[in-house]
């Protein structure tokens, strides 16, 4: 009975040991989102801001209902996450939701280059894609994870109201449907 018991308590914990552990990145919920400066790189034509341009994507988005996310990947999850995501902007237009992803992890050129490819590649209409002047790890101040491969930071009037952070190949379905969400309740 004790041996049994024994094996039991270890399969646990390696299934424990197993699963991937929760990543904490990037502004949390109450945060104020500080400036940072950003290159846009393409996506959103309607925004007024041209590919090349370096400015404070973020101040420019001023009191606005604004999806901000921070990937480091950019994958089918992503796409299908983004679209989602473009479907309730435009669902929202009248409330201004709005929403941009900044690309990061390696050098800025590098994340340029592949910025473009996927915003063509996927056909991304409203959201722009940007990189910060920090293309490693996004602004230091955020404290952006070296390990979440994607950080979705919902706000609105500067503040943060979601935050959701998911190391790589974390992202799911229902992760996808609980960002969505609280891209929703910005505007709800």
């Amino acid at each position: 009975m004790r041996k049994a018991f024994l094996m039991a308590v270890a399969l646990v914990l390696g299934v424990a040991v197993a699963a991937p552990a929760e990543v904490t990145s990037g502004p949390q919920v109450g945060d104020q989102v500080g400036a940072f400066t950003v290159t846009k790189v393409a996506g959103n034509p309607d925004d007024g801001v041209e590919a090349g341009k370096s400015l404070c994507y973020r101040c420019k988005m001023g009191a606005r209902p604004v999806v901000m996310v921070f990937a480091r990947t950019a994958d089918a999850k992503l796409a299908k996450l983004l679209k989602k995501i473009e479907e309730e902007v435009e669902e929202h237009q009248s409330d201004k939701l709005t929403s941009f992803v900044n690309m990061i992890g390696g050098d800025a050129d590098s994340l340029k280059k592949q910025a473009a490819e996927f915003v063509k590649s996927n056909d991304i209409k409203r959201i722009a894609f940007v990189v910060p002047e920090d293309a490693k790890n996004g602004p230091e101040d955020f404290k952006i994870a070296p390990d979440a491969d994607l950080t979705v930071v919902c706000y609105k009037g500067g503040k943060v109201q979601a935050n959701h952070a998911f190391s790589k190949g974390q992202l799911d379905d229902a992760k996808i449907e609980a960002i969505v969400k609280a891209s929703c309740s910005l505007v709800e």
